[in-house]
C-alpha cells in the first residue's frame, strides 16, 4: 500500500461520527424549524417505511444499522407519537410488522424537504465532482469495513 498524507484530525472526526453528528444536529435543528417533532433517527426509520410499509423490527434494524434494544425503544417512541403501530403477522404471531400511520405517512414530503434544505446546506461550496469522488470514497471504505 503507498504512503499517503492523513490529515489525523479529519481522519478521526470522520471516525469517531463528527461528522454525520453535526449533520444530525443541523436536520434535527432544521425539522424544529418547520414544527416536525421527529428526530434525525425516526426520519431514517419512516424513510425507510415510506419506501416498503410492514416490515419486521429486524428488517429496520439492518437497514438502520441499529441494534434490536434501540429499535425497540425507537419503534416505542414513534407509537406514543402516533406515527407508526405495530400489528401482529398473520404467519407467525410472534412477529410485530411495523406500518405507517396516517400521520407518519402524511410527513414524508415536509420532511424529505427539510431533509433535502439539510444536505444541500452540508454539501454547500462542493462541486458536482467533489461530491461523486467523496461518494465513491465513503461507498469504498463503508464496504471495506461492512463486515
Amino acid at each position: 500500500m503507498e504512503q499517503f498524507n492523513f490529515d489525523i484530525k479529519l481522519i478521526f472526526a470522520i471516525l469517531n461520527g463528527k461528522v454525520s453528528a453535526a449533520i444530525n444536529r443541523k436536520l434535527y435543528r432544521n425539522f424544529r424549524l418547520y414544527n416536525l417533532e421527529i428526530t434525525p433517527e425516526q426520519w431514517t426509520v419512516l424513510l425507510y417505511l415510506w419506501e416498503k410499509d410492514g416490515v419486521t423490527q429486524q428488517e429496520l434494524c439492518n437497514a438502520t444499522y441499529k441494534d434490536k434494544p434501540s429499535m425497540t425503544r425507537l419503534i416505542d417512541n414513534m407509537e406514543k407519537q402516533n406515527l407508526v403501530v405495530r400489528i401482529s403477522s398473520k404467519t407467525d404471531r410472534r412477529i410485530n410488522l411495523i406500518h405507517l400511520t396516517r400521520i407518519g405517512k402524511d410527513l414524508e414530503e415536509k420532511s424529505r424537504f427539510v431533509a433535502n434544505k439539510t444536505l444541500k446546506e452540508a454539501l454547500k461550496g462542493l462541486t458536482t465532482e467533489e461530491l461523486k469522488i467523496s461518494q465513491e470514497v465513503l461507498r469504498k471504505v463503508f464496504f471495506n469495513t461492512k463486515d
